[in-house]
């Protein structure tokens, strides 16, 4: 109460000196207002449906040598407004709809420091970044931010800590006001049902934001490092989506829409697919990344391909191929086109090729991105040679070299570096351990897919990923971009495989290592948990004759629309995707059974479609019985409606294909 008595007071003093300026979205649900204090210090506020959603919060930067953040004046204010469609080569959706309405504010103080702060309100949100100008400086050392998001209300949070090196955390969910720090996306819920992520759009040489709550419900944006920019800067977009339901969130496209059209003349060269590879036996602990029990050896490589090819499968990954990690250690003389001695990488390439197979070959650095970059033109240069075009690059430790936040300044250049570099040699690039995605992907759209957060391989050596994890991903993590989660273990009680060497001990003595889910919900998670490289990560012993399989050989990576259809964070969702005229349907929950009543309107009106599911048995269970599945064939239309038992951490998957 008491806040808003202060920011009724605010309001009221400010109104007396001059008017607010405002700007509202398309509907004119969301109205934001800004203004300058008598110290000269920006301000802003946003009411959605008429109340309140942040109050007077605090904008600008903090710089070393030269004032950024106050005794400003305003200069000029202006509104304009777009409305306009673009078309990505991938994506959830490839034609996006970019309407907005703009305020311009154009100030300056006293040392002639000249900042522009342009906000961007559309229907599912805002986005507002500062441009400043430096006429006394060449340059200027950015210390600190003063963005704050003062939000009206408390509400219930879902987030990770705001760790600047690695987001492979869990998710917690708790009141704001009892937030210490988090990453974004940050996910809030109101008690009267509305709802906001807190993130940021476009990350481009500037070092990431992690917010930090200073009191009651007000949170702090924090920067990762210390900036070096130019006399003339733009920031990255500080961003809240907002919506009425949680699955308005995910449908949102307000980041995308704030990152800059697509830097790349010819985008024919790039290609979603699905992927199998070499990969879970590593972290299962029954293959290693070199010597002994080496998975990556030219007989499974050659095994794999052939798989892929019978199996309607673009790609194949090749972890642990290159003569330098081993998994826990590297070699001290790392060369990024050395192949380990039992991998003919020239003869692999060369029968992937010849089988239509894309090669996804695989770099990891061990966090030593120095000793990368210095190699990296002459092997993105060799790679290009063999006709490599994907890549999956790693930085596996606590940060950087030399003790480098990953997430700083330093960190964002060298990998925003790494996709350049790749583009111009039309590599496809799948990148973990690196920077958060925040809509680049539509500048750079070889920049496929990504880690930055806690994966499938967590399941491989402790206890797991709990099963309300992949409810809580899509309305979190996934709002800022697709995520390599790898999802598809058959295998979910992989502890009970039999006659395997163990060259690995992983996780602590006397946990039981599992996957938390039931094996439809592994099924269901390649629609739900979206990737343009899609990968089916088990042993391929564990899909050879398996029926369920099915589902992974007709789904297409490459889709053309996608709708979140209902859901609740951290309890069940369910989406659906089309590609050409096939759609395909994935439905998980936690660990709390339940029926979902899915109307088909998605599909198209006038045809009738093939509906094979992919169910949990009516016995189904995560814990007691978590293999059971069913397989049915129903013919739908648009007109029809499913009734959907889900077991506990179950999901449902469903192929539409036309008759």
């Amino acid at each position: 109460m008491r806040k808003l008595v202060a920011i009724a007071a605010l309001l009221s003093l400010l109104a007396a000196c001059h008017p607010v300026m405002e700007v509202s979205s398309p509907d004119g649900r969301i109205l934001v207002q800004a203004d300058v204090d008598s110290d000269g210090q920006p301000l802003y506020a946003v009411e959605v449906d008429g109340l309140p959603l942040i109050g007077w919060s605090q904008l600008g930067l903090v710089a070393e040598g030269i004032d950024l953040s106050a005794g400003f004046r305003l200069l000029s204010s202006k509104v304009s407004q777009c409305d306009s469609l673009w078309h990505q080569p991938w994506g959830e959706n490839k034609e996006i709809r970019d309407a907005h309405r703009t305020l311009m504010l154009r100030l300056q103080n006293e040392a002639d420091v000249r900042l522009d702060i342009e906000f961007r309100v559309f229907d599912d949100g805002l986005g507002f970044r500062y441009t400043y100008e430096v006429p006394a400086l060449d340059s200027l050392t950015v210390r600190e931010e003063k963005t704050s998001f003062v939000f009206a209300d408390d509400a219930t949070s879902w987030s990770i800590p705001g760790d600047i090196n690695s987001y492979e955390h869990l998710y917690r969910k708790m009141p704001l006001s009892q937030l210490k720090d988090a990453n974004t996306p940050l996910t809030l819920r109101f008690s009267d049902t509305r709802y906001a992520s807190v993130h940021e759009a476009a990350i481009v040489d500037f070092p990431e934001m992690v917010l930090r709550r200073t009191d009651g419900t007000t949170l702090q944006a924090t920067l990762a490092s210390e900036a070096s920019v130019p006399q003339h800067f733009a920031t990255p977009w500080r961003t809240v989506q907002i919506a009425r339901n949680a699955v308005g969130l995910v449908n949102s496209s307000l980041i995308l829409n704030l990152n800059e059209p697509c830097a790349l003349a010819d985008v024919s060269w790039i290609k979603p697919m699905k992927y199998v590879g070499v990969w879970w036996g590593m972290h299962l602990g029954i293959e290693s990344w070199g010597g002994a029990h080496h998975g990556a050896t030219t007989e499974t490589a050659l095994r794999y391909i052939d798989f892929a090819a019978a199996n309607n499968i673009q790609g194949v990954l090749f972890e642990g191929w290159n003569d330098a990690w081993r998994g826990s250690d590297a070699l001290p003389d790392f060369d990024f086109t050395r192949a380990a001695p039992d991998f003919d990488v020239e003869r692999v390439v060369a029968y992937a090729r010849e089988k239509g197979i894309e090669y996804i070959s695989h770099n990891e650095t061990g966090g030593n991105f120095r000793r990368f970059e210095a190699q990296l033109e002459r092997s993105l240069d060799w790679a290009q040679t063999l006709g490599i075009h994907a890549l999956k690059t790693g930085y596996a430790g606590g940060g950087l070299y030399g003790g480098i936040a990953r997430h700083s300044q330093t960190g964002v250049r060298h990998f925003q570096k790494v996709i350049e570099e790749a583009a111009k040699r039309q590599i496809m690039v799948d990148a973990h351990e690196v920077i958060k995605p925040s809509g680049l992907r539509r500048t750079w759209p070889n920049f496929m897919t990504r880690e930055c957060a806690r994966g499938m391989e967590y399941n491989g050596w402790s206890a797991g990923n709990p099963p309300a994890h992949h409810e809580i991903l899509p309305y979190t993590r996934l709002l800022a971009g697709p995520m390599d989660y790898t999802p598809g273990v058959f295998d979910v009680l992989y502890c009970q495989i039999q006659g395997l060497p163990q060259v690995r001990s992983w996780g602590q003595p006397g946990t039981e290592c599992r996957v938390n889910t039931t094996l439809a919900k592994q099924i269901a998670n390649w629609v739900v948990l979206y990737s343009p490289m899609q990968m089916a990560c088990d042993l391929l012993d564990n899909y050879e004759g398996h029926p369920a399989f099915q589902f992974f050989r007709d789904f297409d990576a490459d889709c053309d629309a996608s709708e979140a259809l209902q859901g609740e964070v951290g309890e069940y969702i369910a989406v659906v995707r089309r590609a050409g005229d096939r759609f395909f349907y994935g439905a998980t929950t936690d660990e709390t059974p339940r029926t979902l009543t899915q109307p088909l309107s998605f599909l198209r009106p006038g045809v009738t479609y093939t509906a094979t599911l992919y169910a949990d048995a009516p016995d189904a269970d995560w814990q007691t019985n978590p293999y059971a599945y069913v397989i049915e064939q129903r013919t739908v239309t648009s007109n029809d409606t499913l009734t959907l038992p889900l077991a506990a951490s179950g999901g449902c998957a469903i192929s539409f294909l036309p008759l």
